[in-house]
């Protein structure tokens, strides 16, 4: 006996490979939320929630001329009918169309509470009410007639429009904001009033430059106001890329507060930061005492934005402390511009400041095409019910009679006179009021106005100069209405430049002044004692370690490091560990090999002039400007080789140089023998048959030369008995004069 077994029960499970689900499903979501979520349309600059708001509530006649609706009422519409997301979602984004700081160009009107610049979040939408604008209105208008395309809803029982008819620039105007899947847009807002400019320029010029576009639309115009700092290039360069981003200040000014004193007032901030969390920043600053110029900080708005910054003392330069305030808080932002668009609501792409408003352009002309038709198929239904009403009027009394004894009047009507349907039963759904002879005059009339109408947008669709005419005159009446002089079109952003010359100002400003004693041992540790020593020698070192430099500086100084490799480092004063213990190694703040050693050490004054010497005698004149370097790595200056290497650094002051050698040979040359150079091998400076330099210095010939004796005397060699060292540089020497230290060195210590 045969017995078969059937395959198990699947349970209905279908095998997927994973790699191809994960595939299909994750591209679905990207498009999705690239399409109809993140990234706005360049047509009209709205995302699918903004054009589902404004629909939605043209559609519950919440024009500007009528009355305020509940908030609720209108995202119970919209995510009912068109946008099946979460109500406090949707909400958000019409408390932001209504916020006169975050968009420049406001679609909604509110009225309650709908947050404030400060941060605070709006009342719940059962308390707020809203209705459209006049801007948003200029977005819908004509909507009806055919201009755009519909499409189903979500749930197939209604239409919503794929994109407005946009009677302005919107993606410019407002901007917009979102991250998709893999690509994002940021575009700030702009002035109206420029755009539309920049747009009657291209219907004029279709090959117009960048560059003229961007003197048309110089930059953003932010409803916060503010202080565009950017240089022209890179404006150019952004709006021709599509990428890029602008520097944005506050406004500030200066107010007298009497005696002398001032404070600085804050009128504007940049566009985007909370007022409130900007002021707790600064306090926090404060607080911390990385604000040494500032004293104390108020927010004294009320309906208009005021900040007051008090600083330490009257003496404090302004300039100087707000580039600080700059530097560290959000007073000074940086806005990015990524015009990354749905092109012809389809194609993700960057697109330039002129494709922008191309694409805007293009758009309006087809709803003018579109409306056109749509008028012309109007018209011609309007006139043939006009020819049929005409020819009832000729015939009146036999139209009656077929309409009161004929049992199928409407076919008798059609077979008599030869009317077409529409024809027909205008006639017989003709009001008894409308059979008076001045009807029949209005109508005649009413007929000749349509035909000439009629001829016109003919005449307009068969020419494309007409049409861009058409749109001209349009964009200038939209240029009237919201891009004049009045506060809603005047631009609020202006232009400046950032002071370039107060940096290094700043720089020491943030830290605070205090005299220090700068202390370095001949083991290569460095500290900075508090105050001023006027004597270093009870300084304690670890065992084994000495005083090698001493130096009486401010927090404020620079410490500028010349080592035998021929590197001059830089080090901040105030960043110096503190005289508890025995300070750091320098190794470790700068990138100095085992194998070399710190030759000098001083403080940097502007404006000096260096005398560099290696150890084979060769030197030059180097400007003390172009010696500090900020990096660990320092700035080579000497080129040396091996076995030589740096030997001084000394100020060049005076009008003579003193070298001595190894060999205890002293010379005495002219200074400007020397070269000036920012970077070399130098120069001879003495000529050695033994050894080589051992020290070298500076100073005027009518002070004579002096130097400092192991015992701390001063001694002092006139002019007049200098005259046998005196020679030309490179010369050999001859033994110093009588109480010359013995180790060769000028200031022996």
């Amino acid at each position: 006996m045969n017995q078969t077994t059937d395959a198990p029960d699947s349970g209905g499970i279908e095998p997927v490979g994973l790699r191809e689900a994960l595939e299909e499903r994750y591209l679905s979501y990207a498009l999705s939320t690239i399409m109809h979520r993140a990234l706005p349309d360049a047509r009209d600059g709205l995302k699918p929630v903004h054009r589902r708001l404004l629909h939605a509530m043209r559609l519950l006649r919440l024009e500007p001329e009528a009355g305020f609706k509940k908030c609720a009422r209108v995202i119970g519409d919209v995510i009912g009918k068109y946008h099946p997301h979460g109500d406090q979602a949707v909400y958000d984004a019409l408390v932001r169309l209504a916020q006169d700081f975050a968009v420049r160009y406001p679609l909604v009107e509110g009225q309650g509470n709908f947050g404030n610049i400060d941060g605070d979040n709006p009342a719940a939408m059962r308390y707020t009410e809203a209705r459209l604008t006049p801007y948003a209105m200029a977005l819908v208008a004509d909507i009806d007639a055919d201009t755009v395309d519909f499409r189903a809803t979500y749930d197939g029982e209604d239409e919503e429009p794929v994109v407005l008819p946009a009677a302005v620039p919107n993606l410019l105007a407002n901007g917009a904001a979102g991250i998709a899947v893999g690509m994002a847009t940021n575009i700030p807002p702009h002035n109206l009033g420029e755009l539309a400019d920049a747009a009657l320029h291209l219907i004029k010029y279709p090959n117009a430059t960048g560059a003229k576009l961007v003197e048309l639309v110089p930059g953003p115009d932010f409803p916060t106001g503010g202080i565009l700092v950017d240089e022209r290039a890179a404006l150019l360069e952004t709006y021709r890329t599509g990428r890029g981003s602008f520097r944005l200040r506050a406004r500030w000014r200066r107010e007298e507060a009497g005696r002398g004193a001032y404070v600085i007032v804050i009128d504007e901030i940049p566009y985007q930061v909370p007022k409130s969390r900007l002021i707790e920043k600064i306090a926090e600053l404060l607080q911390a005492r990385k604000l040494p110029l500032l004293a104390d900080v108020r927010d004294e708005s009320a309906e208009d934005v005021r900040i007051v910054l008090e600083p330490k003392s009257r003496a404090v330069d302004p300039v100087i402390l707000m580039e600080s305030l700059f530097r560290t808080t959000d007073l000074e932002t940086r806005i990015s511009l990524n015009m990354n668009v749905l092109s012809r609501g389809r194609i993700p792409k960057v697109m330039s400041l002129k494709e922008v408003l191309a694409e805007w352009l293009d758009h309006r002309k087809q709803v003018l095409l579109r409306h056109t038709r749509f008028r012309l198929d109007k018209i011609a239904h309007r006139l043939v019910v006009l020819d049929g009403y005409l020819i009832a009027y000729l015939n009146l009394d036999e139209v009656i009679r077929i309409i009161r004894q004929e049992d199928e009047p409407k076919a008798e009507l059609m077979r008599a006179f030869s009317l077409n349907d529409i024809q027909a039963e205008a006639i017989l759904n003709m009001r008894l009021r409308a059979l008076r002879k001045l009807e029949e005059i209005d109508i005649r009339r009413e007929h000749g106005e349509l035909t000439a109408e009629k001829a016109k947008l003919e005449t307009l669709l068969g020419s494309e100069d007409a049409q861009w005419a058409r749109i001209a005159a349009e964009i200038r009446d939209m240029r009237k209405k919201f891009g004049g002089d009045d506060a809603l079109g005047r631009r609020r952003t202006t232009f400046a430049v950032a002071p370039e010359t107060v940096h290094a100002d700043v720089a020491q400003a943030m830290i605070e002044r205090e005299p220090v004693t700068i202390v370095f041992s001949e083991k290569g540790w460095i500290r900075a004692l508090r105050g001023h020593m006027a004597d270093t020698a009870q300084v304690p070192f670890k065992a084994g370690d000495r005083l090698k430099f001493a130096a009486l500086a401010q927090t404020t100084d620079k410490i500028v490091l010349f080592a035998t490799n021929g590197k001059f480092y830089t080090l901040d004063a105030g960043r110096l560990p503190g005289g508890r213990g025995h300070g750091e190694p320098v190794r470790l703040m700068i990138d100095l090999d085992d194998t070399h050693d710190i030759v000098a050490l001083f403080l940097h004054r502007p404006g000096r002039m260096l005398l560099v010497a290696s150890s084979d005698g060769r030197g030059f004149l180097t400007a003390e400007d172009e010696v500090v370097a900020m990096t660990r790595k320092g700035k080579q200056v000497l080129n040396v080789a091996t076995p030589h290497e740096a030997a001084c650094c000394a100020p060049a002051e005076g009008d003579h140089v003193a070298v001595i050698g190894d060999n205890r040979k002293l010379l005495i040359f002219p200074l400007f023998e020397l070269p000036q150079m920012p970077r070399g091998k130098g120069v001879r400076l003495q000529r050695y048959r033994d050894g080589g330099l051992s020290d070298a210095k500076t100073f005027a010939m009518a002070e004579g030369l002096t130097w400092r004796d192991s015992a701390g005397r001063t001694w002092t060699v006139r002019e007049s008995d200098l005259k046998d060292w005196i020679g030309g540089r490179a010369q050999a020497g001859r033994l110093p004069p009588k109480g010359f230290p013995r180790n060769n060195r000028f200031a022996s210590g």
